[in-house]
């Protein structure tokens, strides 16, 4: 993999075989400040702004958590250990919360081991004080193996089924690298219990080829059929050619037997998850949910290395910049509260929601739609009000509140300027874009643009604009639900990129960087600028 132009003093994600990881130290440097070492520790976590080498120290941490968690069971993984790393307590929500949960303490809860939420209390919350809440969508576009994806072979191809998630599957996956990985549940031989693993089978294992365009008219069809003729092939198989008579597998030679999951799947496929995860008794899988990936990592591109090409850009950046905000401004609250001479510690609650299936409309018990950040924060606003749900303080929170819905934006892109409008274009490198739609798309109004505008001001960071043209359809995020939900107020903005929806797309080497130093800016300053209003 390419590294950026600097050794990065930030934590690199570090993955291990089933997508687990690793995070070194978190440190914030400040070249220019002086003083004792001691001083200038403390000093440098407690800045509000992050300067621009700190912006740059985001890039190959970003590049690592996009290449080593492919899928979105993977993604949340990571974040939760990354999460725990900082000295975050994992809740139920089976559990109570009422004497989990204190002030100044940081958590996260999961839920399907795809979505999570992540909040830090302050030290001075009151229940009725407000929320800063940053929501992102952490699912990509991808395709699905099927529930029983075993394919007669054909001309001695293997193949695999496969189904499109959201708008996956378009050309842009013909003849790409892809991986599998994902969740796999299985049963653990001496508690009996159904445990989820992840599994990642991160080489080139299988492949949509395209037809030559010797072929004529069929090769240069616009409408492929993704069902027949978009089907991977993973291996190869010509016995065919020398076995006249072939029985088939008998229901005694399947895989773990017949009546088990892992009978009705691809051999080749049990034999290769299972020795991945060392499972030596096939009929012990239980269930699996996998994705295909495309496994060429991200990395550094352009003469000068200022772009990153990388797959599941959208929206794993605006997720991986807002968790990396949350944890960089405790850090700086922290360090507050250690050293009174600065200033005083947070009297609201941070919180950061990386939700699934926002791509198919968020309506899952995991996606936005759901009642999981809405539950979330009642539950938090309960376990300060003597156990139980009430609906006046909880209102009051809301109310209090501010909810930036973090998803990427378009880019403007030099070969097709003309379908842009005119001023709302934004462009790599330079920092977030405030999305506006006149239809309800996006939660952006005009006092949610001035509230985020001041928090930009006073986090040097540059607000950038998109609103499609008329002629052109507007996509949607995970803001008006949740804002309707909750009646907070919102704003939609994200990170810009080129090549949205494919397999791979484009943004700034300084993007992540520059969104984790607004997202930060909107955590240390929301209770100033929320005075403002």
């Amino acid at each position: 993999m390419t590294r950026s132009k600097r050794s990065p003093k930030l934590p690199i994600w570090l993955q291990d075989s089933v997508g687990g990881s690793r995070p070194a130290e978190y440190e914030i440097s400040d070249p220019e400040s002086e003083g004792s070492e001691e001083t200038d520790s403390f000093q440098s976590c407690a800045r509000k702004t992050l300067s621009r080498s700190d912006v740059e120290s985001y890039t190959t941490p970003f590049l690592d958590f996009i290449t080593q968690n492919p899928t979105v069971f993977h993604a949340v993984e990571a974040i939760a250990k990354r999460l725990q790393s900082h000295g975050f307590t994992k809740l139920s929500a089976r559990e109570p919360w009422s004497d989990s949960i204190k002030k100044g303490g940081k958590y996260f809860i999961e839920r399907n081991g795809s979505s999570i939420i992540a909040f830090a209390i302050g030290s001075n919350f009151k229940p009725g004080n407000g929320a800063a809440v940053i929501a992102s969508h952490v699912d990509a576009l991808t395709t699905k193996v099927k529930p029983i994806p075993t394919k007669p072979t054909r001309a001695g191809y293997i193949q695999l089924g496969i189904a499109p998630y959201a708008g996956a599957l378009s050309k842009t996956w013909w003849d790409r690298d892809l991986g599998i990985g994902g969740k796999v549940l299985v049963r653990d031989p001496t508690t009996d219990r159904i445990v989820p693993r992840l599994v990642k089978l991160d080489w080139p294992i299988a492949r949509i080829p395209t037809l030559a365009p010797h072929f004529g008219a069929p090769a240069y069809d616009p409408n492929p059929n993704p069902e027949t003729q978009m089907v991977p092939i993973i291996g190869l198989d010509n016995s065919d050619l020398i076995e006249e008579n072939g029985q088939g597998t008998s229901e005694a030679d399947r895989l773990g037997g017949a009546g088990a999951f892992t009978s009705t799947q691809p051999e080749r496929l049990v034999k290769a998850i299972a020795g991945q995860l060392k499972i030596e008794d096939y009929s012990s899988i239980v269930n699996w949910e996998l994705e295909v990936f495309d496994t060429q990592p991200a990395q550094l591109g352009g003469l000068n290395k200022e772009f990153i090409f990388a797959p599941r850009i959208d929206d794993k950046l605006c997720s991986y910049a807002a968790i990396e905000a949350l944890i960089a401004s405790i850090a700086s609250s922290e360090t507050k509260r250690d050293h009174p001479s600065l200033p005083g510690d947070s009297s609201i609650i941070k919180v950061v929601g990386c939700f699934d299936d926002e791509e198919v409309g968020s309506l899952l018990r995991q996606g936005a739609h759901s009642n999981f950040l809405p539950n979330t924060i009642e539950r938090i606003v309960a376990a300060f009000s003597g156990g139980q749900i009430n609906s006046d303080l909880t209102s009051q929170t809301y109310a209090n509140g501010f909810m930036i819905s973090a998803d990427v934006s378009h880019a403007v892109n030099p070969n097709y300027l003309n379908v842009y409008l005119e001023n709302h274009a934004p462009r790599l490198n330079v920092g977030v874009a405030v999305q506006a739609d006149p239809n309800g798309n996006t939660t952006t109004n005009s006092v949610s643009t001035a509230f985020l505008q001041r928090v930009a001001d006073k986090s040097d960071s540059t607000l950038q604009v998109f609103q499609i043209r008329n002629d052109s359809r507007s996509g949607g995020t995970v803001g008006p639900m949740l804002s309707s939900a909750m009646g907070m107020r919102a704003i939609d903005a994200g990170l810009p990129q080129l090549s949205m929806h494919s397999i791979r797309a484009t943004v700034g080497d300084k993007d992540p960087g520059l969104g984790v130093k607004l997202f930060k800016g909107f955590f240390d300053h929301f209770e100033d600028v929320d005075a403002e209003f």
